[in-house]
């Protein structure tokens, strides 16, 4: 399975968040089969506006599974860090929603309001 974690500010919209998604999909090679946000996250118009434009399913992941991921993410920031408790929020949820032994394909790219990183499942 293919997991694209995405960390985006309140309010970020559609295009953005598509435009992300694309351009982390080609760096991978590969297209998500499910798109990780953090739980705070999940109802943002702009998301779930995308997710229905592309296709993807959503998976909300809690905050105990982001932060269980963190030692497993290469990237980190301080004002993710500040803003919402852990350094890795793109990175965080790929990996958590992708499974214990998971890795990152595509490290956090940055995007307009928004990050985006991809995991690879066990399975995949």
């Amino acid at each position: 399975m293919i997991v694209a974690g995405l960390g985006l500010r309140s309010n970020c919209d559609m295009q953005a968040i598509i435009d992300l998604l694309l351009a982390a999909q080609s760096r991978a090679g590969r297209r998500a089969d499910l798109v990780a946000v953090p739980a705070f996250r999940y109802r943002e118009a702009g998301l779930q506006a995308a997710m229905a434009h592309l296709g993807l399913r959503l998976h909300a992941v809690t905050p105990a599974d982001l932060l269980a991921a963190q030692p497993r993410c290469v990237t980190r920031s301080a004002r993710a860090q500040a803003t919402v408790g852990v350094a890795s929020v793109a990175e965080g949820c790929a990996l958590a929603a992708a499974g214990a032994h998971s890795r990152l394909i595509v490290p956090r790219m940055t995007g307009t309001h928004a990050t985006c990183a991809m995991a690879q499942g066990e399975d995949a």
